[in-house]
């Protein structure tokens, strides 16, 4: 198996948050890290998994307040990927303040992302698609050859992402869908931001939104 992929449930909005190992040469990546992180690190620490990477799915406050947790735990910094167009939410807060949440961001991303955009995880290949909606720089991190989609807050099993917070819009987000996600084959897995894991056959035929 060439990748391993643990999941973790964490914060108080109960955040999917994904650790994802790519087996061979041990490098590892946290997806959308939530508050709670922590749990993430001993993991990681107990089976030698090197952290080197850091994938936002977007820059709502509950998929990153997990950083200022990891970061400062690490002998190194991890390269942090983030879509250009969320930047200006990033700098915000990630929004934390329309929900009376305490938070401070105290790192920037190394990486500001764009469509098709490529990453490697050792020997894993990963490629972006931008997916516009949830917010306005949102995007998705698919691995081909695995079949795996993790797609952040865009998607979940039988609904999808909320519109109505600021950059928010329905109509846009049900065009990334249609582009981005019905494209894909059916038996494409979907880790979602949010609740249980899902395909894409599964959600064509059964998400009334869609």
């Amino acid at each position: 198996m060439a990748i391993k992929i643990i999941p973790f449930v964490l914060g108080p909005i109960e955040n999917n948050s994904y650790l994802i190992i790519d087996v061979p040469s041990n490098q590892a990546a946290i997806v959308d890290p939530s508050l709670g992180s922590k749990q993430i690190l001993v993991e990681a620490e107990k089976n030698k998994y090197e952290i080197s990477q850091i994938w936002c799915t977007h820059a709502h406050f509950d998929h990153i307040s997990g950083i200022n947790e990891i970061i400062p735990e690490l002998s190194h910094s991890p390269e942090i990927y983030l879509h250009k167009d969320d930047l200006p939410l990033w700098k915000d807060q990630g929004g934390a303040r329309l929900f009376g949440f305490p938070f401070e961001n105290k790192y920037t991303p190394t990486h500001l992302l764009e469509n098709f955009d490529s990453i490697q995880l050792g020997n894993t290949e990963i490629h972006t698609r931008y997916t516009p909606g949830h917010t306005p720089g949102h995007i998705i991190y698919h691995l081909d050859k695995e079949s795996i989609v993790f797609c952040g807050d865009l998607i979940f099993r039988m609904s999808v992402g909320r519109t109505d917070l600021p950059g928010g819009n329905h109509l846009q987000l049900l065009k990334s869908i249609d582009q981005e996600i019905k494209t894909l084959p059916d038996e494409t897995r979907l880790l979602s931001g949010h609740g249980p894991d899902t395909t894409v056959g599964y959600e064509k035929k059964y998400n009334p939104f869609l």
